[in-house]
């Protein structure tokens, strides 16, 4: 019998994903080539059953006035942070879409990668409900929260 902790840990972390890295960087270049490319920036950190570690490189077009990283840059991190954990969790399912999303910007980010890490908070059949915390790669502090909830379709049978 494992101890109470590593039981915890465990549950925390998820466990095994339904999709590797691998499978679900070759799913995004195959079903969204416009969004995970080379020149996106994006790559996937790590992925577990419930949740993601994804980063998006720093580029000087994502300054915005002001010399923070624009918001639209932070959303678009959020949400496809929440489509790897979705996808890690439930596997290839191209047309699970995001219903709501609600960001919270809390502090400037630095000039620097930014991480996001996914967590579902709850996996039904239709439904996946999750945050998104959002740092400068190398800070502690959050740069944004966001909360989402995406839709999952009914399985196709053919």
């Amino acid at each position: 019998m494992k101890p109470k902790q590593d039981a915890k840990n465990e549950a925390e972390h998820g466990g095994e994903p339904a999709l590797s890295i691998a499978e679900l960087e070759n799913f995004l270049h195959t079903e969204f080539p416009q969004v995970f490319n080379a020149a996106s920036g994006v790559s996937i950190e790590k992925v577990w059953h419930g949740g993601a570690l994804v980063r998006q490189a720093y580029r000087e077009d994502f300054i915005r006035p002001g010399g923070t990283i624009s918001g639209p840059t932070m959303m678009a991190l959020a949400d496809f942070a929440m489509y790897v954990a979705v996808l890690a969790s439930i596997g290839p399912v191209p047309l699970a879409v995001t219903t709501s999303l609600n960001i919270n910007f809390l502090r400037k980010p630095g000039a620097a990668d930014l991480l996001a890490e996914a967590k579902l908070m709850k996996l039904g059949k239709r439904l996946a409900v999750g945050e998104v915390a959002i740092r400068s790669d190398g800070g502690a502090d959050l740069v944004a929260h966001v909360t989402s909830t995406y839709s999952i379709p009914r399985p196709q049978h053919g």
